[in-house]
């Protein structure tokens, strides 16, 4: 049992580690379900989004939407990569937390930092996806949906109005930063890998009618403001030590 409890290198006590990550997860989720509830606000805002979108030529959502939608393996294919993207999530910081202890407080404090930052954005702009909002979506999680018919399931505890920012390309993109910061010292070409998998979860969520241009753009800020933000975390305990 005292093994439990022993730090490795950098690397914090693993059963406080889970046990703090499942804590604040269920926090997360709790506060996440019960923000973006204004359907009325949620849907004025995404048609404001689509008006910014097509003054700058960025709507490409329908056509990508009908392009999936037309080719059913690849839109099986795109439910499975967006229903089962936690996996990736899972395996990443568990990756990180066994083989790379040194670069691990900094990836998992960019993640805390993301759902923080994340929540009062969606309290204050709720935002309806392409599949509610934009006339002509194909909703092809639901129609090919791994786990039932719950993508429009209004009633079932989820938070179906928080489309800005897109929390799956975000994850995608702390993914890859995180894969980028563990092997760029000593692998450098293997540590641009992972940004494929951001690409991926981008073009999967517009072309399934979950999220707009702007939402990916979104994202790219929130990752962006959250590893700096976990930056001046580490320096600020580095400031304390010394």
């Amino acid at each position: 049992m005292t093994a439990l409890f022993r730090r490795a290198g950098e690397r914090p006590h693993p059963l406080v580690e889970v046990l703090g990550l499942l804590l604040w997860l269920l926090l997360f989720t709790r506060l996440h379900a019960a923000m973006g509830t204004d359907v009325t606000a949620a849907t004025d805002n995404a048609l404001a989004l689509q008006s910014a979108e097509k003054a700058a030529h960025l709507d490409i959502e329908l056509h990508a939407n009908a392009c999936l939608a037309a080719h059913p393996v690849l839109s099986h294919l795109a439910v499975y990569l967006y229903r089962l993207y936690y996996v990736a999530i899972i395996g990443v910081l568990l990756w990180v937390f066994l083989r790379h202890a040194e670069v691990y407080r900094q990836v998992r404090r960019t993640l805390v930092a993301m759902t923080v930052l994340v929540l009062p954005v969606y309290w204050a702009v709720p935002m309806s996806p392409p599949r509610f909002a934009l006339t002509g979506t194909v909703d092809i999680v639901a129609l090919y949906d791994i786990f039932g018919n719950t993508s429009r399931d209004i009633g079932n505890g989820q938070n179906h109005f928080s489309a800005m920012p897109s929390l799956h390309v975000g994850w995608a993109l702390w993914c890859a930063y995180a894969g980028w910061s563990a092997l760029r010292a000593t692998h450098p070409r293997w540590a641009l890998l992972p940004w494929i998998f951001p690409v991926l979860m981008t073009a999967d969520v517009l072309a399934t009618g979950n999220h707009y241009v702007l939402d990916v753009a979104g994202s790219v800020v929130l990752v962006a403001v959250s590893i700096a933000v976990a930056s001046l975390w580490r320096r600020k305990d580095q400031g304390q030590v010394s």
